[in-house]
């Protein structure tokens, strides 16, 4: 799922995420209730219609954010208060004010409001925080199931055959490291009967293989018949790893931001590189395609030493045409392993 964390995938016009086969985008809690706000959206008929997007979508709670903002924040029961990294004002996010917020931006999939688990953590600090993500779990589901009709322009929602469309909840797998914690938060998030669930709390800091031990060790403890995502991550190896294990859904900044610094994703029998620099000195008069496999819009139309020149130009056009093939790889790599699955309906 290409993230669009501020209502927008960074460089990529919506007709091109469209035009890529993407189905669902990522929006994120934090940054959109504190610019432009969640009122302002919702007053303008929400997050889709906002930013002109007609497919699926998502919203992180706003957890790891706030995670990320250690220094600036304070844990209790009720919730997390936090100091704004834009201006310092300070702010609460609570269970309920999470599920008010991705309800007001009208997600098609919104997520309960966990408490990431940073790493390395002992286990009284994993045990601590899991405390904190399963008590916020119960409060935001009730919050959520109560109030998710409540925004005027809800029943404008129509979903891919025409219905009224609902928005959905995940619980989020946390507990660290330590596979009896992560086999506690699942069970007890299956018993509370979520839309779906992910596993949270990855992608910090460990190392892949740990990453891996952990997925394998939650992914059999999740109802297959609910989607299954795991959130941040990854590499183009690592996405083809999770999905053969049984990984429905994942997100990740990695092929849009890579392509920012000039980081792209290739066909190695193609090209000869899984991950291509383009700001090598050696594509400075390469007149071939980034990858003569693909046929995005980029590869099919722009050569390697034409998207070199861009980002030695310091030109915002070489970001784009970068991120559009990145996306395309991704995606179409997904669609490529959905084949292989046998999972595309018939």
């Amino acid at each position: 799922m290409p993230v669009g964390t501020q209502g927008t995938v960074k460089a990529v016009p919506q007709n091109i995420l469209e035009d890529l086969g993407a189905q669902i985008i990522l929006g994120n809690t934090y940054h959109l209730y504190l610019r432009p706000g969640h009122e302002l959206i919702a007053r303008l008929g929400g997050l889709h219609k906002f930013i002109s997007w007609p497919r699926a979508m998502l919203t992180d709670s706003g957890g790891f954010q706030v995670f990320s903002l250690s220094k600036l924040r304070k844990l209790t029961e009720e919730g997390v208060r936090f100091r704004s990294h834009l201006d310092g004002s300070s702010h609460m996010f609570s269970p309920e004010h999470s599920m008010d917020v991705q309800i007001a931006l009208g997600a098609d999939i919104c997520m309960a409001f966990d408490e990431c688990t940073e790493y390395p953590a002992d286990e009284a600090r994993a045990a601590e925080s899991l405390r904190y993500t399963m008590a916020w779990a119960a409060r935001s589901l009730q919050h959520f199931r109560a109030n998710q009709h409540k925004v005027p322009w809800h029943n404008q929602l129509i979903d891919s055959d025409g219905g009224l469309a609902t928005q959905s909840l995940f619980g989020i797998v946390q507990g660290g490291m330590y596979p009896h914690l992560r086999r506690e938060s699942a069970e007890r998030l299956v018993e509370l009967d979520f839309d779906g669930y992910a596993i949270g709390g990855l992608s910090v800091g460990e190392p892949r293989e740990l990453t891996r031990q952990v997925i394998a060790e939650v992914l059999p403890l999740l109802p297959k018949d609910k989607p299954r995502y795991v959130m941040g991550v990854g590499f183009p190896d690592e996405i083809v790893e999770y999905a053969r294990m049984g990984v429905d859904m994942m997100d990740c900044v990695i092929p849009t931001r890579a392509a920012r610094h000039g980081l792209l994703f290739t066909s190695p029998e193609s090209t000869g590189f899984a991950r291509m620099n383009i700001k090598n000195r050696q594509f400075a008069e390469d007149p071939n395609p980034p990858d003569p496999a693909c046929s995005c819009l980029t590869c099919s139309r722009y050569s390697r030493a034409y998207l070199r020149h861009l980002m030695q130009t310091g030109e915002p056009l070489g970001g784009t045409l970068n991120s559009i093939h990145n996306l395309a790889f991704y995606l179409t790599t997904m669609s490529n392993l959905r084949s292989e699955l046998d999972l595309i309906a018939p």
